[in-house]
């Protein structure tokens, strides 16, 4: 039996993980008999946003770690807990924590740079030579972790792509029914909820990317 390793980024679309998008992912690996584990950063969040009116709540903070287990179940390891010898890949879903908490693309763009509990983490799949599915903005941080020319795709932003290109990437426009596989470098991405007007569109490009992750795993 696979086994895949979910990296998530707190919990909720504003400032953590993409709360379907982690669910979603789960739901695939498991109806595709694969097991999974949860890991997260122990570090703080950019910020708590409110998520009924959308603005930052001034002066609250959290931990990315403590957020996550909640989509977890509980169920989480920190980053620093992988023994990346008993996984099969990783994958990692999307929401504006991958892009403030993971990284910081959200505020840097293309000067983005990768938490270093992050790079190390994902650079351990990278040098084992596994599998890595990166869902909706997650790919952003492909450019910065793999060697120049690795495919990925957001979508079809005009911003978002000009930024993964600036910083040494190859992005691929598609639609939010598909997904963009590098096989030289084992990568693949999804738009999901960067394009997805439903829950049922995200998942028609999760389930493709989970079944061909487990397939080059």
């Amino acid at each position: 039996m696979k086994k895949i390793a979910v990296l998530l980024s707190g919990c909720g679309v504003f400032d953590g993980s993409e709360i379907h998008e982690a669910v979603l992912t789960l739901l695939a690996l498991s109806k595709a008999g694969a097991q999974y584990q949860c890991f997260a950063p122990d570090i703080s969040q950019l910020h708590v946003v409110n998520h009924l009116t959308g603005n930052v709540a001034a002066g609250e903070q959290r931990n990315v770690l403590v957020e996550a287990a909640r989509i977890a179940r509980g169920d989480i390891l920190p980053t620093t807990a992988l023994q990346v010898s008993e996984f099969d890949g990783l994958v990692i879903p999307g929401g504006f924590g991958a892009a403030k908490n993971l990284c910081n693309f959200a505020v840097a763009g293309a000067a983005t740079e990768v938490a270093p509990e992050v790079s190390d983490f994902i650079q351990q799949f990278i040098a084992a030579n596994k599998v890595v599915g990166f869902i909706c903005i997650a790919p952003v941080m492909i450019p910065k972790l793999y060697d120049k020319g690795a495919k990925g795709t957001i979508g079809n932003d005009a911003a978002t792509a000009s930024a993964f290109c600036a910083m040494g990437g190859e992005h691929v426009n598609t639609p939010v029914t598909d997904i963009v596989v590098d096989s030289a470098r084992k990568i693949v991405s999804t738009p999901a909820y960067m394009l997805a007007g439903s829950i049922a569109e995200a998942n028609s490009g999760i389930e493709k990317l989970v079944a061909k992750v487990l397939e080059l795993a």
